[in-house]
């Protein structure tokens, strides 16, 4: 069986990871860098890959990289990544700051490969993560076991494995090959018969749901596709330039002293600037093309809005989905061939994150300023948290904007830790 040991492991190649990365490389070289690996259970680096359709694009400007707001003189600039691949000219001519969610995976995939102290190990998943308890009861580093069989024993952790994709119970019962999650959407639509009369209901208001939506009625030319929301309709994201101000890495201390009952208000209030949403664009196309749909008289497209979805069953070969309107009560039954899920994910800490907590015996995964994992006093072992902490640092905790602020204060952190671990601990 495989044991590797390091300074630091990284689990998952996405993008908080990657920019973690390219930060030790530059801060750290010689210190952590050279030391530090990155598992990664695809293949290959991708973002978003279940939603990477060719036409859609970021929400958030191109200087909000992996680097530019620590380091704008960086090698591992979004601008050097179009200059490296002849494309800076055409993006440019393009004139927009938002580039297409396959550039930037193609930025991702770059970066992961330009890395000259840092390693990537791909096709590698983490089943457990478990301390190492001396004789004396200290813990000083962990043991982290691989699907392979592989072992990998490192001082500090870094978990940026993204959160858990959110199944509602109502659909837990339905045969997997009927129910599709967004974070699956690009590889398993791609199963389907693009000439079969396909019943396809949506369930979901926001960008990726409007997506998947569009993507099908796009591309199976004889579905009939509804879209169920519990919201009065679709709405466009909240994008005023005074709350993407909310958005600066620099607001993240601001959120993160502010009473507990005024974190909530700022979460509900940023809730409409991300996840609540649809682009204006993506709005336009929906709109017009329920228009012409009516127009014609084929009625394609279909809204049901302030519905609840109650029940999911199987019905000989059809899913029959029991919908309950939220303003009369009334109950009709949907009946469809494949469900879309655009869910999103679980609020609360990804499960491998809880199973960490309980196995070190802290009740709740908390972090401190620093994205430090709360530990018992004997452990000097570190573990930090990246994308998971909206309820102490902010909505942005889960975006590309604050990646490169955060991965310097990590790494930071990471580098007074050599020197004294007591004054580490010690940040709130």
């Amino acid at each position: 069986m495989e044991r590797q040991e390091v300074e630091l492991l990284a689990i998952g190649a996405g993008p908080a990871n990657l920019a973690l990365a390219v930060a030790l490389e530059e801060m750290a070289p010689e210190e952590i860098a050279r030391d530090t690996l990155i598992v990664e259970q695809h293949d290959s680096v991708e973002w978003q890959r279940g939603m990477l359709l060719p036409w859609t694009q970021s929400q958030v400007s191109f200087l909000k990289d992996l680097v530019t707001l620590r380091n704008p003189r960086s090698r591992f600039s979004f601008v050097n990544y179009l200059h490296s691949v002849g494309r800076l000219d055409a993006f440019i001519n393009l004139g927009s700051f938002t580039p297409y969610r396959l550039e930037i995976s193609g930025y991702l995939r770059w970066v992961a490969e330009s890395l000259r102290a840092v390693r990537i190990q791909h096709g590698r998943r983490c089943v457990s993560i478990k301390p190492c308890h001396s004789s004396t009861g200290q813990v000083g580093e962990w043991l982290v076991e691989l699907s392979d069989g592989g072992q990998i024993v490192c001082r500090n952790l870094v978990i940026g494995a993204g959160r858990d994709a959110h199944i509602p119970a109502e659909f837990s019962g339905l045969p997997r090959t009927r129910v599709i999650h967004s974070t699956e959407f690009s590889m398993r639509v791609a199963e389907l018969d693009t000439d079969a009369p396909l019943r396809v209901a949506v369930i979901g208001g926001a960008q990726s749901a409007a997506e998947m939506l569009w993507a099908t009625y796009q591309g199976f030319p004889r579905a009939r596709c509804t879209m169920v929301m519990r919201s009065i309709g679709l709405n466009a994201y909240e994008t005023s330039k005074f709350t993407n101000e909310l958005f600066y890495p620099s607001f993240i201390d601001e959120f993160h002293a502010a009473l507990p009952e005024a974190r909530e208000q700022l979460l509900r209030e940023m809730h409409r600037t991300n996840y609540a949403g649809l682009a204006p664009g993506m709005l336009e196309s929906l709109y017009r093309a329920i228009y012409q749909d009516r127009l014609t008289g084929t009625e394609r497209l279909r809204m049901v809005t302030m519905a609840e979805v109650t029940d999911a069953r199987m019905d000989g070969g059809d899913v029959v989905l029991t919908l309950a309107d939220r303003k009369s009560h009334h109950v009709e039954e949907l009946r469809c061939d494949v469900v879309m899920l655009g869910t999103g994910f679980v609020r609360g800490m990804p499960r491998m994150v809880r199973d960490l907590a309980a196995t070190a015996g802290v009740g709740e995964a908390r972090v401190n300023r620093n994205y430090r994992m709360d530990l018992p006093p004997s452990f000097t072992a570190g573990c930090y948290l990246q994308g998971v902490n909206e309820a102490t640092h902010g909505i942005a905790d889960s975006l590309l904007s604050v990646l490169a602020a955060r991965s310097q204060e990590i790494v930071t952190e990471l580098l007074a830790s050599r020197h004294d671990p007591e004054l580490v601990l010690n940040v709130q």
